[in-house]
């Protein structure tokens, strides 16, 4: 009997001081970086407790304390490409939640986890489904920049629906099927293949045009010295150059040398 009436004092006792030690503690501390919902009886109160020392009643308010700092998620996601390509992104998403708006986001949906599994990731891939749809594979890659726009665009304004600040989006990897890649590298090394074939034909073609236009100059050059050169130039030519010495003409009697009078008289 004594040990029974023993623990009995002894659990109103730590009840009494359970009951003292939040009676003497009237206040909370938000701390940097964070916003306090306020609760009366579990029911969101329309103040937002910023940070620093707040008085509250005990038992009669709570206060549940959530982050609003820059807070960074990363997830996969596969999506298909208008050309019906499979496209693999990571995506880098830094967020917070809206400040003034903690409490109602807090009514809405709950914690950051909450916030996570409920809002965020299921927001990001249909956002980039719907984006990625938009665009060729070869237009995602030639054209990221819009790509990664239109995404920032659709899923900032998705997520401030739900009292979340989208702060900066990366396409951190964008990815396509082995069969993609392959077909894209084939399709270079084609592109590369035609241009040195062009490269070629031009090539041919200039050593072609070069080869006409000097025999048409070869030609031309025979046409102006056939026109120019006439008996009385070559003779003069052909004395110029004689050395003195006559031919020797050899015939069935006996060789004889040729008589300059002769080579006159042939004119």
């Amino acid at each position: 009997m004594k040990q029974i009436k023993f623990t009995n004092n002894a659990g109103k006792i730590t009840a009494f001081l359970f009951l003292i030690t939040i009676l003497l503690t009237p206040f909370v501390v938000v701390n940097a970086g964070e916003r306090g919902v306020l609760m009366q009886f579990g029911e969101v109160q329309e103040t937002v407790l910023s940070e620093g020392i707040h008085i509250i009643v005990p038992i009669l308010n709570t206060v549940k304390k959530i982050s609003v700092r820059v807070q960074k998620q990363e997830l996969s996601a596969e999506a298909s490409s208008k050309d019906l390509q499979d496209i693999f992104t990571d995506i880098a998403l830094n967020w917070h939640v809206i400040p003034e708006e903690t409490n109602i986001m807090f009514q809405e949906i709950g914690d950051e986890k909450d916030i996570v599994d409920k809002i965020i990731n299921p927001a990001v891939e249909e956002v980039l489904k719907a984006i990625i749809a938009r665009y060729t594979a070869e237009e995602i890659v030639t054209k990221r920049g819009e790509v990664k726009s239109g995404i920032d665009d659709t899923l900032t304004a998705r997520l401030h629906e739900y009292h979340i600040a989208v702060d900066d989006i990366s396409l951190v990897n964008v990815n396509f099927s082995d069969k993609f890649s392959e077909a894209v590298e084939s399709k270079q090394i084609a592109k590369q293949d035609a241009k040195r074939a062009d490269f070629i034909a031009i090539k041919a073609a200039k050593e072609a045009e070069a080869k006409v236009n000097l025999a048409k100059g070869e030609a031309e050059i025979n046409r102006l010295l056939h026109d120019s050169l006439t008996n009385e130039i070559l003779e003069r030519q052909a004395i110029e150059k004689w050395d003195g010495r006559l031919p020797l003409i050899m015939t069935k009697d006996a060789p004889k040398l040729l008589n300059i009078n002769d080579i006159l008289k042939l004119k």
